[in-house]
Order: structure tokens, then sequence, then C-alpha cells
């Protein structure tokens, strides 16, 4: 029913010379709004469906088209792309072993130092401790690829120059400003009666850490886990400058190796064949823990 309509309607059942009530003109009005929001929405969401349908094939398209090219060869299926990439250089399982330590060491040093240090900064008070946070977060601002050469110089005196080991710490010197602050902003997200309680019952601060505060914090320690993996898994600059030998080379090291070739020749389908086993770890990462992700990053992001 129109707004014209309904008050008509009201008009013929009040008295005459008397004004019509608020609440009628109210219902007029809200009916002639949601006419109009009704058929804006009708124009509205097909557009909608359209972009997300458009997004997808964006995204989702060149992930497909690569997943198709591993597997196909001469025009036919096979797993030739991935036999030929299994027995590349120093093996496949040689560079996914590298890269796999790489990743522990990085994810477990980044959660042990974040950890300690964001709750030392959200619950500990001390002089100088805003100080110091800005000073943490103040590393972000300086581009690490400067670093690397004085750090090249640094590993290399204290003999962890070629190593893994040497690549993994400076990935974690890497991940430390952005790891420290979700996990302050993490830790001041836990109401400090729930640690104050755990201590009033006979816990020690160590035991109200572990038993109490650690729980409520999975979130944000899921975030700092998976940002941790995810730079040290596809990272590349760093094992570039850092390692000389190619038996130590991570996956991303090796497929590069793998698109410069012989001879100029370069093997696609062994290549696409690498750019799917490199994305595989990532995307089940991300569909397992997407739930934890999210909610540690808005908390930890917007609580300061």
């Amino acid at each position: 029913m129109s707004a014209s309509t309904l008050a008509t309607v009201a008009d013929r059942g009040r008295p005459a010379g008397t004004a019509a009530s608020p609440e009628v003109v109210r219902r007029g009005a809200g009916a002639g709004m949601g006419r109009r929001r009704s058929g804006l929405g009708r124009v509205l969401r097909p557009l909608g469906l359209v972009g997300v349908i458009a997004l997808v094939v964006f995204f989702v398209g060149p992930i497909l088209w690569v997943a198709w090219g591993s597997v196909r060869n001469g025009g036919s299926f096979s797993g030739t792309n991935y036999d030929r990439l299994v027995h590349y250089g120093a093996g496949l399982g040689a560079y996914l072993a590298n890269s796999g330590v790489v990743v522990v060491v990085t994810v477990l040093g980044s959660l042990f130092v974040s950890v300690l240090a964001g709750y030392a900064f959200a619950r500990l008070r001390f002089p100088g401790a805003n100080l110091l946070f800005v000073g943490i977060l103040a590393i972000l601002m300086v581009p690490h690829t400067s670093l690397l050469i004085p750090l090249y110089i640094w590993l290399d005196r204290i003999g962890l120059g070629n190593s893994l080991l040497g690549v993994a710490l400076v990935m974690v010197m890497y991940q430390l400003p952005f790891s420290v602050f979700m996990m302050r902003n993490s830790f001041e997200a836990v109401p400090y009666e729930l640690e104050e309680a755990a201590l009033i019952d006979g816990c020690t601060p160590r035991g109200a850490l572990v038993r109490v505060v650690l729980p409520a914090v999975v979130p944000g320690i899921v975030t700092v886990a998976l940002f941790a993996f995810l730079a040290s898994w596809n990272e590349f600059v760093t094992p570039l400058i850092l390692l000389s030998d190619g038996d130590k080379y991570t996956l991303p090291l090796a497929l590069v190796n793998l698109v410069q070739g012989d001879w100029g020749m370069i093997d696609f389908g062994a290549l696409q064949a690498g750019v799917v086993i490199s994305a595989a770890p990532c995307v089940a990462l991300f569909f397992v823990l997407q739930r934890a992700f999210v909610s540690g990053f808005t908390k930890g992001a917007v609580k300061g």
C-alpha cells in the first residue's frame, strides 16, 4: 500500500478540521522508503553477485590454471612434471626439509620471544616501557634488505654463515616487531581480574600465565604463528643472500633456479608443479586456522 493510500484511509476516519497524527505520517513515509529500498536492493543484489564472481575468477583462476598445467604433459594427464621436480637438483625432499627447518625455528622463536615480551609490555610496569615498545615498532620502517649485508658479516663471524639456523634467526628478527605488537594487544584484551583470581587461588605468576592467560590469547598466538610461517616459507631474498651452498637452498630458491633453466630452457611443467607444492601448505593452513586467525587479528589489532 502506497503512502498516499495510507493517508487517504486515515483521512476518512478522522473528523474534519483535525490534522493527521504523527504515527500515520511516519507509517506513510516508512512505507515509501521501504519500497524504494527494496527496489534498490533488487538492482544492487545482481551487481554484487557479479562482482563476487569476478573477484573469485580473478584470484582463483590463476591457481586453477597452474594446478591444471602441473598435471598436463603433451596434451594428456601425467605425473611426469612432478617426477622431474622430485629429481631436480638436490631433490625436492632436500629443499622441503631445508624450508621446514627454517619455518620451524622461525615460528617457535617468534612465539617464544613475542609471548614473553608481549606479556611483559601488557602486564608489567617499568621505566621506559612505552619508549622501548615504540622502538621495537620502529624497526618495521627499516627495509629489511638494507640489513642483510651487515647481518651476513655478523653471522659469518659467529659461525652461522651459510647455515639454515642463521637464516631462521634473521627471519625471527624480521617477525618480532609485528609479533610483539600482536601479543601485547592480545594480553591487554584479557581482563586482569582473571589472572588476579588465579593468583589468589594459589597459582604462581608463571602458573597463572600458562593456565589462565595463554588459553585466552590462543587466537593471537595462532595469528603470530601463521604470519611467521607464511613469511619464512615464502622468503626469497634472505636465503639468497645468506646461503651459498646449493644443497641448503630453500624451496623458493630452488624454483627460481628452475625458472632460469639450462641453456635458457625453462621447464614450465615442473615449475607449475613446484608452485602447487609451495602453495599447498599455505592454503591448507589458512583454511584450517582461518577462524582463529581472523579472531586473533581483529582482537590484537583493534585493542591498543
